[in-house]
């Protein structure tokens, strides 16, 4: 199958760029994943290319965690219903879950292809968090056991099997949206089947010729789910219609690649994106946008989070100098070391 070949190729070609601008540097400065406890702002975790950090104390002091998986950590996740439950995604060990606050970890891979070589996000149904679906270079599979058990969910997407970022609707976790080297999938039943939907963010023609759209983040629009962004590798979009119909915004963020979305949970939603030329906010829906990056040493965002009962804090994940938080929702940022980090017992 060429056209599949030649997606991977160019997935693998930029994940190998992105490896080795980070391989050189030290310990804890290239932030991958940061997770945020649901409820206490002071609980955080954070995936760097080395290890899985967590602090209790708001990022003032961190443990470091034993290696749990013989590749590196990709993305991590924590339970909305039970926050003590942390998932971890890697990059050749597939999933691994903590059910004690990241003190053990149990690798959680029955019913996951063998060669699942990089798990990139977790999703959660918004009310039953045991249901949760994770987006791999092998395809979308679902858990309905908390990842005891996982079912591959690839029914339409024949096209592309790298799946590189999910998102569930939260008042109908029927629908989901899943981004892909090849654009955007979307499923009304549950991620049994899916649908493409690239009207308007990747003519055909290109898609055909492998030159391939990878979706980077997705956010649906809380109050208007039908509203859903992407962040792409070549640029920031929007639907009004679920999918249907895609329109190209944020022109004027001057690096196409997008990284990371963050939406601002009030009605309209000032918004954040995060990219190789640092973070980026809009006020006004995506029309116009401002950096907001005083503070950094770094611009290559590869992470942002916000906490869910402070919009105004926010943190950064930088591929050269680390950590940052926001307590400004952006407007000045300072960094948070993990460098004084201390090991916990070994895990049995």
């Amino acid at each position: 199958m060429p056209l599949l070949h030649h997606f991977r190729v160019l997935f693998f070609g930029l994940l190998l760029i992105a490896l080795s601008s980070v391989g050189c540097q030290r310990e804890s400065e290239s932030v991958v994943s940061i997770a945020l406890h649901p409820t206490n702002a002071n609980i955080l975790y954070v995936a760097t290319n080395d290890a899985v950090y967590k602090s209790r104390d708001g990022g003032g002091t961190w443990e470091k965690f034993p290696s749990f998986s013989a590749r590196r950590v990709t993305t991590l996740a924590i339970d909305p219903l039970l926050p003590a439950t942390i998932y971890a995604g890697t990059m050749g060990d597939a999933v691994y879950k903590s059910s004690d606050g990241g003190q053990h970890w149990l690798p959680h891979n029955v019913g996951l292809k063998e060669h699942v070589s990089f798990v990139n996000q977790f999703v959660f149904h918004p009310a039953l968090s045991e249901k949760m679906y994770i987006a791999t270079t092998v395809g979308a599979f679902y858990t309905n056991d908390a990842g005891r058990e996982w079912e591959e969910r690839m029914n339409g997407m024949k096209e592309v099997h790298i799946v590189t970022s999910l998102a569930i609707n939260p008042k109908d976790p029927t629908i989901l949206y899943g981004g892909t080297t090849g654009g955007m999938y979307r499923s009304d039943d549950s991620a049994m089947s899916w649908k493409r939907i690239n009207n308007g963010l990747i003519p055909e023609s290109e898609l055909m010729a492998s030159m391939a759209l990878g979706v980077n983040a997705i956010e649906i629009d809380r109050a208007n789910p039908d509203v859903v962004y992407a962040g792409t590798t070549k640029g920031l979009f929007r639907t009004m219609n679920k999918g249907e119909q895609w329109e190209r915004i944020g022109q004027s963020v001057s690096d196409p690649f997008i990284s990371s979305i963050l939406l601002h949970p009030t009605e309209p939603p000032p918004f954040y994106v995060g990219g190789p030329k640092g973070v980026w906010k809009s006020f006004d829906g995506g029309k116009s946008w401002q950096a907001i990056n005083q503070g950094m040493a770094t611009l290559n965002i590869r992470a942002l989070a916000m906490n869910p009962k402070n919009p105004q804090l926010l943190y950064a994940g930088t591929n050269g100098s680390g950590l940052y938080r926001s307590t400004d929702a952006g407007a000045t940022w300072v960094p948070v070391p993990l460098k004084a980090a201390t090991p916990v017992a070994s895990t049995g």
